[in-house]
């Protein structure tokens, strides 16, 4: 039997549970190819305008499994994973989007809920729901969340050291060694703050993350703080975003303003997603307390990769100049 997982949203975040778990019970694991302009206007062309480029994007993805034959597709509904926080609610209401869009297909998803009280989702009660459809026993499913639960946690360690949620992945599927060896300390660090399936989405973010290491750049990304210290960061706002992972991105935004050896910061963003209009906001208005450069790249189904490396290459050249002429002494 093949399990499909659109490679989007948060298959970046949660692709090395879901793949084992899956395994672990027999089934064969599809996903699909690296987001494409085929893929992506496959999904604005059975969008609604409104929806953000992430959903569109996944609506491509999702539409592009059902050609590889697969028979069923994962689509978790996700609610929670921090007690008093929710997901977005396109997140929230993802399955029904589907289901509700494309007649018959309803029979081939499989559709979750998911509520965690971290980012930890291999909980029985995530995944109690699958057992009857895909003919699965209690004792498999519990066995098979156990093993998940251990390559995740793998995952997010790697994540913790500094490696990219793609990177971090790789390692903790055992498809690279550990040998691989990290970028070397670059002469600017810069934290970029966005969403994973926006920055390692290579077409929606245009490699950024690749492109800034291109350059003598390290770069900090929320998944590589850890969660605890993230959380004790949003708690000393006076009123978090309400939505999880904006939370995490702004506790990261303002981590990176407190840390000596952040050199800028650049916010990656979707045009169209509402939470981020409040996250960038806040990050530009706070800037100048912080003295720290900051910057905002807004993606779209349009945007240009000669736009992107120009805009990056003058505020990391900016950063470079500031740290020289304060090394002189000026």
């Amino acid at each position: 039997m093949k399990i499909g997982i659109p490679k989007s949203l948060l298959y970046y975040y949660y692709y090395p549970l879901w793949k084992t778990y899956f395994e672990e019970l027999g089934f064969e694991v599809v996903s699909t190819p690296a987001t494409s302009k085929s893929i992506i206007d496959l999904g604005i062309k059975h969008s609604v305008p409104e929806l953000c480029v992430p959903i569109k994007v996944y609506i491509g993805h999702f539409l592009k499994l059902l050609e590889e034959n697969v028979d069923y597709i994962y689509v978790p509904r996700f609610i929670s994973v921090l007690k008093g926080q929710y997901f977005c609610p396109k997140f929230m209401g993802l399955p029904d989007m589907i289901r509700h869009s494309f007649e018959g297909i309803e029979e081939k998803m499989l559709m979750p809920s998911i509520t965690a009280k971290n980012d930890n989702i291999a909980e029985y009660n995530n995944f109690r729901p699958l057992e009857e459809k895909l003919a699965i026993s209690p004792k498999a499913n519990k066995k098979a969340l156990e093993k998940a639960c251990k390559i995740w946690e793998s995952f997010r360690n790697y994540c913790y050291l500094g490696y990219t949620v793609v990177e971090a992945s790789d390692l903790a599927l055992g498809n690279i060694k550990e040998a691989k060896i990290l970028p070397a300390k670059a002469s600017v660090t810069i934290g970029v703050v966005g969403y994973v399936y926006n920055l390692y989405d290579s077409y929606i973010s245009m490699d950024i993350v690749k492109k800034l290491r291109e350059m003598d750049v390290s770069v900090k990304t929320f998944e590589m703080l850890n969660e605890n210290s993230l959380n004790k960061k949003i708690k000393t706002m006076a009123k978090n975003l309400f939505w999880t992972f904006s939370d995490k991105l702004i506790g990261a935004g303002y981590s990176f303003y407190d840390d000596e050896n952040i050199d800028g910061v650049i916010h990656v963003t979707a045009f169209g997603c509402g939470p981020d209009s409040f996250i960038g906001k806040l990050l530009e208005l706070d800037s100048p307390v912080y003295e720290k450069p900051f910057m905002t790249i807004r993606v779209d189904e349009h945007s240009g990769e000669n736009h992107l490396q120009t805009r990056i290459e003058a505020f990391v050249d900016m950063i470079k100049r500031k740290k020289l002429k304060a090394k002189r002494g000026a």
